[in-house]
């Protein structure tokens, strides 16, 4: 039987409607396009356009996909998932009290998100800075005072470096074209084969760089992976390192040499508010060329689809880590040529995620670490194996998802060592497609594990797991009664 395939975009259920009517008028003025001119390109009729820049027409899975041959990755915002993101995320920001005494009647939340997407987006980014503002005053005040107290402190009010970057590559559903294209091109044109990447691209770096690949026995206490001498034009990389592992480094090298005015272009596209940010990000791009090149685009796809995405078995055939596989599916959403939306995180033991990327409608916390309910923290009991799960969301949206510990560093009893759990999952929509999910009843899942975004911003009433009341909700106290629900609050949900 042959193996499931994806649709190019995600697919509009049955029985809902997707109206963009402000959205496409926004961007077709932006163009500088009249209604007559977009119905060619779309080839669509005058009176089809207008009938959907009104929201007198819903549109097609058809032609959402004619938008984005139109706009390119700029349709992104017409996509359904985009609408769950902001509708949740607002609906989340508007049920902090501090803000609003009552919330806001869920039409007018859809209404807000379908017709002014930018003020919607504008306001949730003042929110999470009002968060940032208030974390790192808290922060502050028990640093320097302790249980004291203290006078208020004044602090930053701009997102830390990596979370620009973060919602940055998020914004572009982390594809970013220029740089992959280029990356596959080269692969190509190398005939880059597993195993046998990292002489071609140290004779690449030599011949049309001038930069000359040493092989260090090894690269000081921090663990380091890469070093590049300005001067000299020399690369040093540990030989320690496996063959994908250097390959990797160099691709990173040729990448901020070779490919810097075209990450430069998508730098200045992102306005960055900050040197540091704007570091950051070239660095972030940079790595992202290497991955493209290590597994390119067409081939990596058409790989993934014919083993029905078993990341062990990708991994194996392309010689990179479980990692890298769940990292580079994330980013497969070229238009036209789109894999399975997924969302990818990695969590410390700790439960701090320092990566996170998505595809899809999942809503990751912020603020105040993700839900102890969601299987990626599990995996940390049982390392090694992988684990799936059946999870919903607060707005009834399910997921399928995996979850595996991975290690890092190490060589040596003593060489230092890192430990994360990393997941993958796509709407349950999407799951057939995925290896992991044969045996599973799609229709109708056993067991359905009730998660949120995060104990912060959560509204399930009636968790037991909960570790904190979420922001600006009146607490209820009650004396002569307890139950294992640590923390009862007004106007939560029950599930």
């Amino acid at each position: 039987m042959p193996p499931p395939t994806e649709t190019a975009a995600t697919p509009i259920p049955a029985g809902r409607k997707l109206f963009v009517g402000a959205r496409l008028r926004r961007l077709r003025e932006q163009r500088a396009l009249s209604q007559q001119q977009l119905a060619q390109r779309l080839g669509l009729s005058l009176s089809y356009v207008s009938q959907i820049e009104n929201d007198q027409r819903p549109v097609t899975a058809a032609v959402q996909l004619k938008l984005a041959e139109v706009f390119g990755a700029e349709a992104a915002q017409f996509a359904e998932h985009e609408q769950h993101r902001l509708l949740a995320e607002l609906d989340g920001a508007l049920n902090d009290r501090r803000l609003l005494a009552t919330p806001v009647p869920a039409p007018q939340l859809a209404r807000m998100v379908a017709q002014a997407p930018e003020l919607v987006q504008a306001f949730l980014e003042l929110h999470q800075r009002h968060l940032r503002l208030q974390e790192e005053h808290a922060q502050t005040i028990d640093r320097f005072y302790g249980e004291l107290g203290g006078d208020h402190l004044r602090g930053p009010i701009a997102p830390p470096p990596h979370e620009a970057v973060r919602e940055h590559f998020n914004r572009l559903e982390n594809y970013v074209d220029a740089l992959d294209r280029a990356a596959e091109d080269l692969a190509m044109r190398l005939d880059l084969q597993p195993g046998q990447r990292a002489a071609a691209l140290r004779a690449l770096l030599q011949q049309q760089c001038g930069i000359e690949v040493v092989a260090t026995p090894a690269m000081g206490a921090d663990g380091s992976l890469r070093r590049y001498e300005r001067a000299r034009r020399r690369l040093h990389v540990p030989a320690r390192l496996s063959d994908a592992q250097q390959a990797y480094q160099m691709a990173t090298q040729y990448a901020l040499v070779a490919c810097r005015e075209a990450i430069d272009t998508v730098v200045a596209a992102a306005s960055f508010a900050d040197a540091d940010t704007r570091a950051l990000a070239v660095q972030g791009l940079a790595h992202y060329f290497a991955g493209a090149l290590m597994l390119p685009y067409r081939a990596f796809l058409a790989q993934a689809r014919a083993v029905r995405y078993d990341i062990e078995l990708l991994a194996q055939q392309f010689q990179v880590s479980f990692e890298t596989v769940c990292h580079r599916l994330s980013t497969l959403q070229r238009p036209g040529e789109r894999g399975v939306p997924v969302y990818f995180v990695r969590v410390d033991q700790a439960g701090n995620i320092s990566k996170r990327q998505s595809a899809t409608a999942f809503h990751f916390a912020r603020h105040g670490g993700a839900c102890p309910l969601w299987q990626v923290h599990e995996a940390f009991t049982q390392p090694g194996r992988i684990l799936t799960q059946v999870a919903e969301m607060p707005d009834g949206t399910r997921f399928f998802g995996i979850a595996r510990t991975i290690e890092r560093g190490g060589g040596g009893y003593q060489a230092r060592r890192k430990l994360f759990a990393v997941g993958l999952g796509c709407e349950l929509a999407h799951a057939h497609a995925l290896v992991y999910a044969d045996g599973l009843n799609l229709a109708a899942p056993q067991p359905v594990v009730p998660i949120g975004p995060g104990c912060r911003v959560c509204p399930r009433a009636d968790c037991v797991q909960r570790a904190f009341p979420p922001a600006g909700k009146p607490l209820v106290v009650e004396s002569d009664s307890e139950s294992l629900v640590s923390y009862r609050f007004a106007g939560g949900s029950v599930t």
